[in-house]
């Protein structure tokens, strides 16, 4: 600003050809303009501006102009930027997904737990009554269970690390492997991730399992534990016992690239549960027969020793139904309607959709019985304890192809 003041003088004194201290009238020329206001002093002479002087002063002028205009725009540009940074700090980023639909967070001021149990709801008043139906369910088996057992437990933060949070969503997601846990997670990580993805079928398989993608119920403290599970809705898939556990074996031992559960688990099922085990066998633990892996699940030490691994332990176990209260059970056969209704609930229904399943190599209810033939009724039975609960809980018939003792 100084500058520019200093250039408009400067340009000032160009226009009239001399300097600032020409500016004054000598004494000789003050007495005439006294003496005669009204007639023109014929010995002053008059001030003539050479042509050269005008134009490098318009010239000077029009350059300062310029430099006006160009320190104002500047300025304005940088006053919007700075409104639209803390606009974007206050108000999630938007993105575009593939179907040109905007990913955000919830629309509406309603909670999906509101619009759960507002009672004048009718648009979804067939799946609500299936769902309290399943709540119902759940309540019955765990008072019965309860009834008859006199172990009371009391839940610690490190059993709530399968709990998944969505503090923008307002949801709490338990993911039981085996039952879409992957694309749930997929979904997950789309509904938290502030924009930064928009189609969860872009996020590699590998990417939606690493820990630090999600934020778990474990790492609260209890206060904050407390409150997200008595105001946040939460949710669940399950999915048919048996039919899981083979979904399970094939997944983790009969594939070539699973060596980690080959070493881990397959070397210590194939020392127990074989007879005259060849040492490659003992060394790779790729060959885990099934009737092998039943053996192990039913053997009193196996429980003892560690918890089942989460990809054949229970539901139950894993997400604590008796003791937490889940608003929502999907199941496995009904996935993506009941996925669908959840992502309504929370006011995403028109922007993202639970991803298609079209794995042409799912296991389903034939090929678990295949694999049930070769099993002994004795340990049928003593593997359908394991998994009672389950049954019960959410419903599920006892197998036709079982030959329980």
């Amino acid at each position: 600003i100084s500058t520019i003041r200093y250039s408009i003088r400067t340009a000032r004194y160009r226009l009239f050809d001399r300097s600032p201290s020409q500016h004054t009238l000598t004494h000789k020329q003050a007495n005439v303009v006294k003496e005669s206001s009204s007639t023109p002093p014929t010995n002053v002479p008059s001030v003539r501006v050479p042509e050269t002087t005008m134009k490098l002063a318009l010239f000077e002028l029009m350059r300062m102009n310029r430099i006006c205009r160009m320190v104002l725009a500047t300025c304005l540009g940088s006053f919007i930027l700075v409104i639209f940074y803390f606009q974007s700090m206050l108000h999630p980023v938007m993105r575009r997904n593939p179907f040109g639909m905007d990913i955000c967070c919830r629309k509406g001021t309603r909670s999906p737990l509101q619009e759960l149990y507002d009672p004048t709801q009718m648009e979804y008043s067939s799946l609500a009554l299936i769902h309290q139906g399943r709540r119902d369910q759940v309540a019955d088996t765990c008072r019965v269970a309860s009834a008859s057992s006199r172990k009371r437990r009391v839940l610690t933060p490190a059993d709530l690390r399968h709990l998944v949070v969505d503090e923008d969503h307002e949801m709490i997601y338990c993911y039981v492997p085996k039952v879409a846990c992957t694309n749930w997670k997929r979904v997950m990580m789309v509904l938290t991730g502030r924009g930064k993805y928009s189609d969860p079928m872009e996020i590699p398989a590998n990417e939606a399992h690493v820990p630090s993608n999600l934020k778990t119920l474990n790492h609260y403290s209890i206060q904050e534990i407390n409150h997200r599970l008595k105001n946040y809705m939460k949710f669940l898939f399950v999915r048919e016992p048996f039919e899981r556990l083979v979904s399970a074996y094939r997944n983790k031992f009969t594939r070539k690239y699973n060596t980690s559960f080959h070493k881990r688990y397959g070397t210590k099922i194939i020392r127990r549960q074989r007879k005259n085990a060849t040492q490659e066998a003992l060394r790779n633990g790729d060959s885990v027969k099934f009737e092998e892996f039943v053996a192990y699940l039913i053997d009193p030490h196996t429980q003892k020793e560690e918890p089942f691994n989460e990809h054949w332990q229970t539901v139950y176990s894993l997400c604590h139904p008796c003791h937490i209260h889940y608003d929502i059970i999907g199941k496995y056969e009904t996935l993506e309607e009941d996925s669908n209704y959840i992502l309504r609930l929370a006011g995403m229904g028109d922007y993202l959709k639970f991803p298609t399943y079209t794995k042409s190599t799912r296991t389903t209810d034939e090929m678990t019985a295949e694999f049930f033939q070769n099993i002994s009724s004795e340990h049928q039975t003593q593997l359908y304890e394991l998994y009672r609960l389950d049954y019960l809980m959410f419903n599920y018939s006892v197998p036709t192809y079982l030959k329980l003792e």
